[in-house]
């Protein structure tokens, strides 16, 4: 890598880039926020948090004219961190005055023209040392704790503060350069930073078992890990360090007896020269394009299911089971009436002789009395009030047919519909689950519908169920409608005209015939009209039945029908609206996704070419 003329570095665009990616947290943390049907585990909202403080972070580094490159030193114990920054400082700054006292092991090393508040929190807590090399300027060098350190809690320092790092420089030895833990830690956050390697204590570096060098082996391991041309450093940073002491000057002299092939000058000069402005925006870039696609990757792995196919499954099979269950408490609220089925037969034959007029009028008020005398539907419902004492007990032409019922209804729910709710809530989950709908969403909203208080809408079915079967009684349609007209003309007329023919007959017999009728002739009077009357009222009965057998027959399929589009508007609606709601959750995963990649395709158009390559990885 060559340094590039800062006269003719393009101007910086990473700073545009800072309200982009605030808007983008703003928008991960609401969808975070935000109540939703399909829940998040513990560790994908875990996850996604840590995202979203990363693209807060990027944001405020990169919103600074010149933003801050920081670069972390890793490795394990005894590999020489500390000496190799000691070397880079000119100066064992271990033992330096810090700008702020702290027993932090971490040592942040970084220009005097930054202010410590441009650091990111993680880092001020670290122990801090100024310098003043121009070349340092816009570069921030950390020397982190031993990554396999006895001390967990050196570790747990170490796993806080790689999310800063843009560039990583893997510090390893001959006798540490590939061990598990720092390649298994590298292996992990090779996706997400950029990577150099320093090879330290090369004059301590011969030939291992393998018949390779520690950087020929490692050269080939970082290539099968994809690292085409990785930057790798081979230093002796004891001996510049020696040399800076000696001397007292800056650069320090080449030490003497330096090993063939040494780089610290080449390592040195990379940093200061090499790593200008416009390389410093390229890993920055390349940062964020790596965190957005980690974003994308990780939004798109919360994308919920679309249960639009299961949900239409699930309400197929619940139509039946609550046909089923609606035909069963149909027949239980039928049979709450069974008590009082003289009474409901009073009441649709009285409705029913409001047609009638004349002397079938008054025989049918006459039988109908007779029939009922004994209904006491007054008497026998509480809320029906009381007659005053003495006075005869009657059923009422209207009666309040809102209280029976509701009483009816509370009868049943307290014997049977109660528990028969809670038991169908069990079968539409069963059958739910067994169609792939995930029991975690159906539970709640089944269960709250189960809850709700049922009897005002049962009350609602029966009114309706028997109003209308009140009104196929009084109204019919079709044939019935046709008998029903013949046999009312022919009942409100009938008798008349044969009291009429009657009468007439006989006054004819005697007024030009001269015959004085006997008794048996005056009483066919009488006798004539009723047996058209009686004939008649047969006709109606046999044609026109008002009997409770045929009321509750088409009371109960009425009312099954009635309970049924209940059952249905309550139940169906739960599996299509928590379908729907999740089908706009995914859509707002897919405006996530679309927003991410607008920020990505921006950065990828703007991004500056540099040549940072060989810091990455395929």
């Amino acid at each position: 890598m060559t340094p590039t003329d800062p006269a003719a570095e393009p101007q910086p665009l990473l700073r545009t880039l800072a309200p982009l990616l605030r808007g983008l947290e703003r928008q991960v943390r609401a969808w975070l926020d935000a109540r939703r049907r399909f829940p998040l585990t513990m560790l994908q909202r875990a996850e996604l948090e840590g995202l979203a403080d990363d693209l807060r972070r990027q944001a405020e580094a990169l919103d600074v004219d010149k933003p801050l490159l920081t670069i972390m030193l890793m490795g394990g114990t005894g590999v020489g961190k500390s000496t190799l920054l000691n070397a880079l400082a000119g100066a064992p700054i271990a033992q330096a005055a810090f700008t702020r006292p702290t027993t932090r092991d971490p040592v942040v090393y970084f220009h005097h023209s930054v202010r410590s508040d441009r650091l990111d929190p993680a880092l001020r807590v670290c122990r801090l040392a100024q310098h003043d090399r121009p070349g340092l300027e816009q570069k921030v060098i950390v020397d982190t704790p031993d990554l396999d350190s006895n001390d967990l809690a050196n570790r747990d320092k170490l796993t806080a503060l790689l999310p800063m790092a843009d560039i990583v420089l893997y510090v390893g030895s001959q006798e540490k350069y590939h061990d598990k833990l720092g390649w298994d830690l590298f292996k992990e956050q090779r996706q997400r930073r950029a990577f150099a390697f320093v090879l330290n204590k090369w004059d301590r570096c011969v030939t291992g078992e393998s018949g390779l060098r520690p950087d020929e082996d490692l050269l080939r391991d970082l290539k099968d890990e994809g690292f085409s041309a990785p930057l790798l450093f081979r230093t002796t940073a004891q001996l510049w360090v020696d040399s800076a002491a000696q001397s007292g000057t800056w650069p320090p002299p080449t030490p003497p007896d330096l090993p063939d092939g040494e780089q610290f000058t080449l390592l040195r000069n990379w940093l200061e020269l090499g790593l200008t402005r416009l390389e410093i925006e390229a890993v920055k870039a390349r940062g964020v394009g790596q965190l957005l696609a980690s974003v994308a990757r990780v939004v798109d792995g919360l994308r919920p299911p679309d249960l639009t196919a299961e949900a239409e499954k699930v309400k197929d099979a619940w139509r039946q089971t609550l046909a089923a269950e609606a035909d069963v408490q149909g027949e239980v609220l039928v049979g709450t009436l069974e008590p009082y089925q003289t009474e409901v037969e009073h009441h649709f034959s009285v409705e029913d002789q409001q047609r009638y007029r004349g002397l079938m009028s008054a025989y049918l008020r006459f039988t109908t009395k007779m029939r009922y005398s004994r209904s006491g539907l007054r008497d026998r419902i509480p809320f029906a009030g009381r007659l005053l004492p003495g006075a005869k007990v009657e059923t009422p032409v209207e009666w309040n047919l809102g209280e029976f019922v509701q009483q009816c209804a509370r009868t049943a729910g307290e014997r049977v519909l109660d528990q028969r709710t809670t038991a169908l809530v069990n079968r539409l989950l069963v059958e739910a689950d067994q169609r792939g709908f995930p029991l975690s969403l159906l539970s709640e909203p089944t269960g709250a519908v189960g809850r709700m208080d049922w009897r005002d809408r049962v009350t609602r079915a029966v009114i309706d169920a028997l109003s209308e079967v009140e009104r196929e009684a009084t109204n019919p349609t079709g044939v019935r409608r046709a008998v029903r007209g013949t046999l009312t003309a022919l009942a409100n007329t009938l008798p008349e005209l044969a009291l009429v023919a009657t009468a007439g007959t006989l006054l004819f017999n005697f007024m030009v015939q001269q015959i004085t009728p006997g008794a048996f002739e005056m009483s066919l009077v009488g006798l004539v009209p009723l047996v058209v009357i009686i004939s008649l009222h047969l006709l109606i009965l046999m044609l026109l039945p008002i009997r409770w057998p045929a009321i509750r027959e088409r009371f109960r399929s009425k009312l099954a029908d009635r309970v049924g589009e209940e059952l249905d508007r309550a139940y169906l609606a739960v599996p299509t609206d928590i379908a729907a709601a999740i089908r706009e959750e995914r859509k707002q995963v897919d405006t996530l996704l679309a927003e991410t990649k607008v920020v990505s395709d921006f950065l990828a158009e703007r991004q500056q070419a540099a040549q940072v390559g060989e810091l990455y990885g395929t």
